[in-house]
């Protein structure tokens, strides 16, 4: 695998400002709870694929588009993006917008997280705010389907706005990769299906690639490996991408067009230095693209990815435990890797034929 001829991201759509608390554990109905920390932090898929990716390989230039408003919160966002050095020249500005903000909920007994958001600013984010004319970046990556209002419905004659965005991008020469977040099956598979014809990478968890491809990649209460690599074959079949990279607790697996497969076991981060995992899949995707835009072969970006992701974890936020690719390479070395992926793998059927490229 060589490195792009174009260099450098821009990463577009969810800028928002996280309120990362703590708390010993989540509170039953109709009690209360004390919140044990309070930290603000910057968050969103645009937000962190690209400071993960600065904090990763200070090389790589990024830029970004979104939308904020004129508030304090936007203006810690802007801090955020020039303090890692991304291009804000198209970090667009409303007055009178609330800027996107969220109340990121961790229990310290569990590690589970609930995400609570007001989406003023996201929801006004439209197609008409990406302008790609003078971009020499390799790839756009853009998120998050089901947290814009205005992006997520029809626009013109596409099916919804990210069709639109991801098409000018395409037209502009920039290569595409959609960021996902835990909503509904069905809303997943509406919002994300449209766009398969307009990627060309899909970087997703087991869970989305599931709900997709409608193919249960969860047995008893665990990640089926073979599933996965039946559903990533079939995105593939769907949409127009080259690649399509699949993450879970155990490892990760990565399907080029071609059927080049690379599988790769995540690090075994012990739980006493795991303090959150908010992020944790945008850093992975971040140390995955890191590793493709150095041309390194596909299994070192996978585990480029996993240590990436397992750095991330000694943080409450998204993105400040990240350090270079070659400290988190370290860190993941030291950590140890489990057991390697045992997988078989075998033809997939989905009740998605419509979206079929195939004749």
């Amino acid at each position: 695998m060589t490195g792009p001829e174009r260099r450098g991201f821009v990463t577009g759509g969810t800028w928002c400002l996280d309120y990362n608390l703590s708390l010993a554990e989540w509170p039953a109905v109709e009690t209360a709870s004390r919140i044990l920390s309070n930290q603000r932090q910057g968050g969103g898929a645009a937000c962190n694929f690209g400071v993960g990716l600065r904090r990763l390989a200070p090389e790589i230039p990024v830029s970004t588009i979104t939308l904020c408003g004129e508030d304090d919160d936007g203006n810690f966002l802007r801090g955020v993006a020039q303090d890692h050095g991304i291009d804000t020249a198209q970090f667009h500005v409303e007055p009178g917008l609330t800027t996107h903000r969220v109340m990121a909920f961790t229990g310290l007994d569990t590690g589970s997280r609930t995400h609570l958001f007001e989406a003023e600013s996201a929801d006004r984010l439209t197609p008409d705010h990406f302008d790609f004319a003078e971009s020499e970046a390799f790839m756009l990556h853009l998120g998050l389907p089901g947290t814009h209002a205005v992006l997520d419905a029809p626009w013109q004659d596409d099916e919804n706005g990210w069709v639109t965005i991801l098409r000018k991008a395409r037209a502009a020469g920039l290569r595409t990769n959609l960021e996902l977040m835990t909503i509904g099956e069905e809303e997943l598979r509406m919002l994300v299906l449209p766009c398969l014809p307009h990627l060309d990478y899909l970087v997703v968890n087991d869970h989305e690639i599931g709900a997709i491809t409608g193919i249960e990649t969860n047995r008893g209460g665990a990640t089926s490996h073979d599933a996965v690599l039946k559903a990533a074959r079939r995105a593939l079949e769907i949409g127009a991408m080259t690649l399509v990279v699949v993450h879970f607790p155990q490892g990760a697996i990565a399907v080029e067009r071609d059927d080049e497969t690379a599988f790769q076991a995540s690090a075994e981060v012990p739980a006493t230095a795991v303090v959150g995992s908010n992020g944790a899949g945008d850093a992975f995707t971040a140390g995955f693209f890191c590793g493709l835009h150095r041309g390194r072969p596909l299994a070192e970006c996978l585990k480029f990815a996993h240590s990436a992701a397992a750095a991330s974890l000694r943080a409450i936020d998204t993105f400040s435990a990240i350090a270079t690719i070659e400290e988190c390479l370290a860190l993941a070395d030291e950590y140890g890797w489990r057991a390697p992926l045992e997988i078989v793998g075998s033809d997939a059927q989905s009740p998605f034929a419509q979206y079929d490229t195939k004749d």
